[in-house]
């Protein structure tokens, strides 16, 4: 079980705007972070911001983001420009007797900082380990490591996780008392992702049957 201190709001990570949604519990962070499968990078890329989706994975306080070597994103934040990871699940949507008050249920997490550069033989296979066990859980074991050509090609940053903030929303919509009385639907469309049947690739040989590590998934 993951144990650390609370989360400790720097200047950058406090959230201002619906302060009342924000968490303090270090847990929420990683449950956030865990339950995704993609976030996006912010970094600025010649005086312009630049956000792209990347793949990451989460050991202990440390992000593990990864990509190929020649992306720019990944190159300037392993140069040491300042970035922003974020993570965000949207659980519903809000309906509201005005438009105004319409919304999202949501998790979010936003982390700031400045990232390092994996080179460490060691540390560069636990993040792809835990970049690849973050993804498709049982498949660092049962399929072939990556080999020396591979390694080079892939782009592998640490991110730390000091400073980072979490804000959630739940429940029904927020309403004007001078609304309550129209006769307008009000109430949550909630949203969910669901994990299909699995679909074997075409060149399998004949007999390979779909492994507990990927059928268990859609089971849970």
């Amino acid at each position: 079980m993951d144990t650390a201190p609370p989360l400790s709001p720097t200047d950058r990570s406090t959230v201002r705007r619906g302060s009342a949604r924000s968490r303090t519990d270090r847990a929420e962070l990683y449950a956030v972070l865990d339950a995704g499968l993609v976030g996006h990078l912010g970094v600025v890329l010649g005086g312009a911001p630049v956000v792209l989706p990347t793949g990451y994975g989460r050991h202990g306080d440390t992000l593990y983001l990864h990509g190929s070597t020649g992306a720019a994103t990944l190159r300037a934040a392993g140069a040491g420009a300042p970035v922003c990871f974020t993570v965000t699940h949207v659980d519903g949507v809000v309906y509201a007797r005005s438009a105004f008050h319409h919304s999202m249920n949501y998790r979010c997490a936003v982390v700031h900082g400045t990232a390092r550069v994996v080179t460490g033989a060691d540390e560069r296979l636990l993040g792809l380990q835990v970049l690849t066990e973050h993804l498709a859980p049982g498949s660092w074991a049962a399929t072939r490591q990556p080999d020396r050509k591979e390694l080079a090609a892939t782009a592998l940053l640490a991110l730390d996780l000091t400073e980072a903030s979490v804000k959630v929303r739940t429940g029904p919509p927020g309403e004007d008392e001078r609304d309550l009385a129209a006769p307008v639907w009000a109430g949550v469309l909630p949203v969910r992702t669901v994990l299909g049947e699995p679909e074997p690739d075409p060149l399998l040989p004949e007999g390979v049957a779909v492994p507990d590590r990927v059928r268990g998934r859609r089971l849970r």
